[in-house]
């Protein structure tokens, strides 16, 4: 069947939940830091931030077919193709020559979503569609939800890019998800609160706590960063609806200290007392939620690690945030 090439850079397909794009002659990469500061990063976040968690290519077609050219990685890379917000095929990377193939797609018009991966970096170098096949952007406008946090927020672990617990929450209440979940470096950096306040946002989550376990931070200086991380984003979003998670369930380190010189009961207590120091100072859209109340010990068998949630986890991790977080910011499902 011949096909027709659909620009990735300027076209009718947009590039939903990266930061930044870094094109060339050769590939479209797509980034969750500015690529015009990178150096201004650690090198252990930019690698991270190379990652497109929660990044995916949407646009309306008639197609039957869809091809997309990506950079071979050699490692498990799962692509996902949605239509109208349903998950339709899931093609893993590595075993393709390079080429990302979705086929019987439903005839007529629909919303297509193609997630790129939440563990390998994706470069692209072409999309294909059925030629004389329709091709045109997609005008909803969806509720930006900003999600920041660690690996546990990055979701390598799940199923699939579309079924990490953030794109799960984005999907049932129909938000626009640009997910900040940096896989072992999650320790509110200054330069990450910054990048959250001037990003737009209907909504804010930040799940902290457990990066800083390792000793970035200590018992003097954690709960004045959690103040600072907030602080910093409400200059520009004064009034946006914000959660603020402690850590989740990790039975190793829940009264162990770690490097840092508190357990992460410690940590649930200061990030608690961080928020209801903002509180009492008026931020009424500020809400603290415990992590144990969304991933408690009893989901801990979903935990092979006894520190990531593993595909069932991510989506008991999702139903439990629609449960008690999104309500809280003033959301219900779509």
């Amino acid at each position: 069947m011949s096909q027709q090439s659909i620009s990735l850079t300027d076209g009718p397909v947009e590039v939903v939940g990266a930061v930044s794009i870094k094109a060339n002659s050769r590939f479209v990469m797509p980034w969750r830091l500015p690529c015009a500061e990178l150096d201004l990063y650690h090198e252990s976040l930019v690698d991270r931030a190379s990652v497109p968690a929660g990044v995916r290519l949407v646009f309306v077609s008639d197609t039957s077919r869809i091809e997309l050219d990506v950079e071979p990685s050699g490692v498990q890379a799962h692509y996902d193709l949605l239509i109208d917000a349903r998950l339709h095929q899931r093609i893993d990377a590595a075993e393709t020559t390079g080429t990302v193939c979705f086929t019987q797609l439903p005839a007529g018009e629909h919303r297509l979503e193609i997630y790129l991966p939440q563990s390998h970096p994706s470069r692209m170098a072409a999309l294909r569609i059925d030629a004389g096949a329709s091709a045109t952007p997609w005008r909803g406008d969806r509720p930006r939800w900003i999600a920041y946090g660690s690996s546990i927020t990055h979701a390598v672990r799940a199923a699939g890019p579309s079924e990490t617990w953030p794109a799960l929450v984005a999907s049932r209440f129909g938000l626009s998800l640009t997910c900040l979940g940096f896989g072992e470096n999650c320790h509110l950096e200054p330069m990450v609160a910054r990048l959250i306040r001037d990003l737009p946002a209907d909504y804010i989550s930040l799940c902290v706590g457990i990066n800083v376990y390792a000793g970035s931070l200590t018992g003097r200086t954690f709960r004045s960063a959690v103040i600072g991380l907030i602080s910093i984003i409400r200059e520009r979003h004064e009034q946006t609806p914000m959660a603020v998670v402690s850590p989740i369930c990790s039975p190793p380190r829940e009264s162990k200290p770690g490097a840092c010189g508190m357990s992460l009961q410690d940590m649930r207590r200061e990030i608690a007392e961080a928020v209801e120091r903002l509180r009492r100072r008026g931020d009424e859209h500020l809400h603290y939620v415990n992590g144990l109340d969304l991933f408690g010990p009893g989901l801990a068998h979903h935990m092979p690690d006894k520190l990531h949630p593993d595909a069932e986890g991510n989506r008991r991790l999702a139903q439990q945030y629609a449960k008690i977080v999104m309500p809280m910011l003033g959301l219900e499902p779509a």
